[in-house]
């Protein structure tokens, strides 16, 4: 079989060349989910920004085959899924057939770094394959909401000294007007306001949701909430109570909110160290009780519970405690 005229250069060194640039034609078999594939690895080296074409490229030697003289690649990967794929380095197509999910060539693609899209993608489960192109739209969307709208509200918050942060998005339109007597009782007060229509559309769907806290995972994010909640907006009226106490009732809408912590000691933030509380409790049970104690023990009662604890022993009208007006 002789090579190609273009395939080795004049003045090449063929010393330095690997097994596979000085045989193009030669055939290899791959071992894949425990299926034989016997193939030219000229397919692969023709797509050389994937990863079997750096694998079996003339540039790359660290590819070993077996014992057997098989090369054993792309662990946790089908074998009906692995046809799909050689079918893209034959035609430049994935032709997924019925009964292979897309879910699982599209985990494939991103492990052989295969481009996933439209252009190089056949399926006729439309609904799967526009699933899976909307989840790459909704990271690529949210990246950007998360630069331009949301980090720069987290950094408001953490310059004032806080490590978590609750986000409500709100619409273009919507108009906060609260009394500033009569605010909300929720604590909505303490809420960060972001107003984007593009990002409360966005949130919409719960599948972007999931993609949004996967992503804000990633960035090492923690106790990561996107959800939707009733949040007021205006007053709608203004109730009198008796004692002429005003009660105000606000408008509510349904808006998402992101919350998110970026604390590194939560646990401990929380930790209560016992020995700098003040203790109010009993220090003489029995005394407590009006049981008589041992003669060589003084109890030493609190002075904010000397008046309602204290209790003596001693029987002389001198010494006897006051009366005390707990019923």
């Amino acid at each position: 079989m002789s090579a190609r005229p273009d395939f080795q250069p004049e003045g090449r060194d063929e010393k330095n060349m690997s097994p596979l640039s000085r045989l193009p034609h030669e055939r290899v078999t791959l071992m894949v989910d425990g299926t034989h594939f016997v193939v030219d690895p000229t397919l692969f080296t023709a797509h050389p920004d994937t990863m079997l074409g750096r694998m079996f490229g003339p540039a790359r030697h660290f590819t070993r085959p077996n014992t057997k003289g098989e090369y054993e690649i792309a662990e946790g990967i089908g074998a009906s899924i692995f046809r799909v794929v050689l079918e893209f380095y034959k035609g430049g197509i994935l032709q997924c057939p019925e009964g292979v999910s897309v879910s699982e060539l599209r985990e494939a693609c991103d492990y052989l770094c295969i481009n996933f899209d439209y252009s190089t993608v056949r399926c006729r489960d439309l609904s799967a394959l526009l699933h899976e192109l909307s989840n790459d739209g909704a990271k690529r969307q949210f990246e950007a909401f998360l630069e331009e709208l949301v980090v720069p509200v987290m950094v408001s918050s953490a310059q004032e000294g806080e490590r978590e942060c609750h986000i409500v998005v709100l619409t273009d339109d919507d108009i906060v007007d609260w009394d500033h007597d009569n605010p909300p009782p929720m604590g909505e007060e303490y809420s960060q306001i972001l107003y984007s229509t593009k990002l409360y559309r966005f949130f919409k769907y719960i599948e972007n949701r999931d993609v949004a806290k996967a992503l804000l995972k990633e960035r090492g994010l923690k106790n990561i909430r996107i959800g939707i909640e009733g949040y007021p907006t205006c007053k709608e009226k203004v109730k009198r109570r008796p004692g002429g106490r005003s009660e105000v009732i606000y408008n509510y809408v349904q808006r998402p909110f992101i919350q998110l912590s970026w604390e590194k000691e939560e646990g401990k933030s929380r930790h209560v160290d016992f020995q700098c509380v003040r203790s109010k409790s009993v220090p003489n049970l029995m005394a407590s009780l009006g049981e008589p104690t041992r003669p060589s023990v003084t109890p030493t009662p609190q002075v904010d519970e000397l008046d309602r604890l204290w209790i003596s022993p001693d029987p002389r009208p001198h010494s006897q405690a006051p009366p005390t007006n707990d019923s």
